[in-house]
């Protein structure tokens, strides 16, 4: 062979050499997500007041697939949504579905989400152990959200309380949107409300404080030491709600998973899986764990409502 002949050879073989590499770097380059439906990992932001239930789903899931990592953010409903709408998460959990305009905002970034319900959960109202009312009506709790109630009693006229304080675990919580979306029916909180970070804090704080009721969702007042959950937390008492304008033992329910389920119980929620995943990865894969019969078993054991399971009706009458 030539001199000229072999030179071309040469230069041929760098040439197809150097396609080969680009070719193989761009499409590592256009691809970033290494993930599968069972291994990889990523992070998802979760509402906080569903930190209990979440966490014990990614426990398990875990368990199963053990090349599987989920770094859960558990944050306000607000930010744990907003994170999902800047594509820093891929999977939210939360109680509401998104807007239009949040579905249209993400359709600009080619995510197109999927919305999952996985459960219908329960908002508590928590008293301290040493206040002796423990039933509530929605027409008060109302007046007491929108400060035209501010003193405990305008309840009860024999009670010594003085200054009722209403507490919430953060300011752009679902708690909080819940309480003026579906109590309040859009008027404004007034009164004297209060902020504590998280569902915990409401907790101690409520157990600590004679004269407040917090608002907090129900999975963190259950007594997680009775595999019936027909108990809640000993820390705090758990209120009777009615629907009627008076509250009476007879119309008055507590969170129970019965009475939530039969829709007996009047403050309720949806919980949902808001997923923008288009590669069929982890995200997806987990999403597809919570709405499985497995995913559903454990949310049956956390005391709320399974999107998919029937609920075994039980008699908890004598526990108002």
């Amino acid at each position: 062979m030539s001199k000229a002949g072999k030179f071309l050879g040469i230069v041929s073989v760098v040439i197809a050499a150097a396609w080969i590499f680009t070719s193989c770097w761009g499409n590592k380059a256009k691809d970033k997500h290494t993930d599968t439906a069972t291994s990889g990992v990523i992070q998802i932001s979760a509402d906080e007041s569903f930190r209990d239930i979440v966490q014990q789903e990614i426990d398990v899931f875990e368990s199963i697939y053990v090349q599987a990592g989920i770094m859960p953010i558990y944050a306000s409903e607000v930010d744990a949504i907003n994170l999902l709408l800047k594509d820093s998460v891929r999977l939210a959990v939360a109680s509401r579905q998104l807007t239009e305009a949040e579905k249209e905002g993400l359709a600009q970034k080619k995510l197109f989400p999927k919305e999952i319900k996985i459960a219908t959960d329960g908002i508590a109202l928590i008293v301290n152990k040493q206040n002796a009312d423990s039933m509530i009506s929605i027409p008060d709790l109302r007046e007491i959200l929108t400060g035209r109630i501010t003193r405990w009693n305008q309840l009860n006229p024999g009670s010594k309380l003085g200054d009722l304080q209403l507490v919430f675990d953060n300011q752009n919580s679902s708690t909080v949107r819940f309480a003026i979306d579906s109590i309040c029916r859009g008027d404004s909180l007034a009164g004297n409300l209060s902020a504590q970070h998280d569902n915990a804090a409401v907790i101690d704080y409520v157990s600590k404080t004679p004269g407040a009721i917090g608002v907090i969702g129900v999975t963190w007042v259950g007594n997680k030491s009775d595999s019936t959950r027909m108990t809640f937390s000993e820390l705090v008492t758990v209120m009777s709600v009615s629907r009627e304008t008076k509250a009476t033992r007879e119309n008055s329910y507590k969170p129970f998973q019965a009475y939530i389920a039969l829709g007996q119980y009047p403050l309720v929620r949806n919980m949902y899986v808001l997923l923008t995943d288009p590669r069929s990865g982890l995200a997806s894969g987990f999403a597809t764990f919570m709405a499985s019969d497995r995913g559903q078993r454990i949310i049956l054991r956390s005391g709320i409502v399974p999107a998919t399971q029937n609920v075994r009706i039980v008699n908890v009458r004598e526990n108002l």
